[in-house]
């Protein structure tokens, strides 16, 4: 039996990233218990848990296209969900050393499969429906997290705990991944001609401009979404789950934007805009009211522009497989590295202040300024739409 219908395969690829969503926030949001079941009373071992995703992240964007490349998008996206899977081990860890590997290991099958995405898309999907398909793989992520964030505690009471819940959603990501090897995919060979199957080295990519701007342009919203997540609750400010949920709708609204119109510039140039006014509201507003509706704002445009952000690539000409790969790779790895640089600077200003977050929110508006600074620099792709 094989897999051929391209919205199952969508299907497949949605809930599998969705569960590492729920996985990994999952796992966060059980750290209270997990350190108490661990006798872990460390806040730093404790951010060093959570910090393994990260540098997974980090070390699994970049090196995702080099397995693709050895194994095939096919197999290195099952080899992503088992290590995703693997996340089993961070409830039943006997150890600390074992409760590291396994948040290491299941961030380096997230990192992995966020970019396999794009090459999965460009294989089923034809160039008219990929903004949607994009979008759609944007906001799994967003959907995995807002379950967690508005119903870990009902999932808890149903299987019976946390422990029962992480280990209930590694099953199910085990699951995916055996149905994810009946999907058939097309070699090159047997690829359309209209396809080009050049290769990409990560060299050229590295030399290729277009790479740099586009990952530099992303960083520092990045940068603010973890550190939303990370370092806003400690300073008193607790309506990221509003910024999940109005991220949802905003992902939505910008998949039916860039279905009715193709210039993807200008929406995620005002959208920068928008973003970065809302970060110092939500930053500095006097009143929890004007903070909860600049979280509602901010979410919906941070993830507005995403469907325009992430279909660009796919709309540059003589686009394939190998070099969309390795653009996500390095889009990721770029994002993920200057963000982690950014947070610890975050951190560092509150502690040379004192405990006193003002300087450090001021960094963070200006570093989200990037998504807005870089949409001047972002190649404008509706014109070769129109020639296509």
């Amino acid at each position: 039996m094989n897999i051929t219908n391209k919205y199952l395969v969508e299907a497949l690829v949605f809930l599998s990233y969705m569960l590492f969503a729920m996985a990994w926030v999952g796992g966060t949001a059980s750290m209270g218990q997990i350190m108490h079941a661990m006798n872990i009373d460390s806040l730093a071992s404790a951010s060093f848990i959570s910090g393994m995703v990260t540098f997974a992240k980090i070390v699994g964007t970049f090196g995702a296209a080099f397995l693709a490349v050895k194994l095939g998008v096919k197999y290195a996206f099952f080899v992503s969900s088992i290590f995703i899977a693997i996340g089993l081990f961070t409830p039943v860890s006997p150890n600390y050393e074992l409760l590291l590997l396994s948040r290491f290991l299941m961030g380096l099958g997230g990192a992995f499969m966020i970019v396999y995405f794009n090459p999965i898309v460009m294989q089923f999907f034809t160039v008219e429906e990929r903004p949607a398909i994009n979008g759609l793989n944007a906001v799994a992520f967003n959907v995995g997290t807002a379950i967690i964030l508005w119903f870990m505690s009902d999932i808890n009471a149903l299987t019976g705990g946390w422990k029962n819940s992480l280990i209930l959603f590694s099953i199910m990501s085990f699951v995916l991944a055996a149905v994810w090897l009946l999907v058939k995919f097309n070699t090159p060979e047997q690829a359309s001609s209209s396809e080009p199957q050049e290769s990409y080295s990560y060299w050229q990519g590295l030399k290729d401009r277009f790479n740099w701007v586009y990952g530099l342009t992303y960083a520092g919203l990045l940068t603010f979404y973890i550190c939303l997540f990370t370092f806003y609750p400690q300073a008193g400010i607790s309506q990221s789950k509003w910024v999940i949920g109005f991220g949802i709708i905003g992902t939505f609204a910008g998949i039916l934007y860039s279905k009715k119109f193709p210039k993807r510039v200008p929406i995620i140039r005002w959208s920068g805009v928008m973003i970065t006014l809302t970060i110092v509201g939500l930053s500095f507003g006097t009143s929890a009211t004007i903070q909860m509706i600049s979280a509602m704002l901010l979410g919906f445009f941070i993830f507005l522009p995403v469907t325009a952000l992430v279909s660009i690539p796919h709309e540059l000409p003589n686009m394939n497989a190998a070099r969309i790969t390795v653009i996500f790779s390095l889009f990721y790895s770029i994002s993920y590295l200057f963000s982690t640089v950014l947070l610890w600077l975050f951190g560092k200003m509150v502690d040379m202040n004192n405990g006193d977050f003002t300087p450090s929110f001021i960094l963070i508006a200006v570093v989200s300024s990037t998504f807005f600074i870089g949409s001047f620099f972002l190649p404008e792709t509706a014109k070769q739409q129109g020639e296509s």
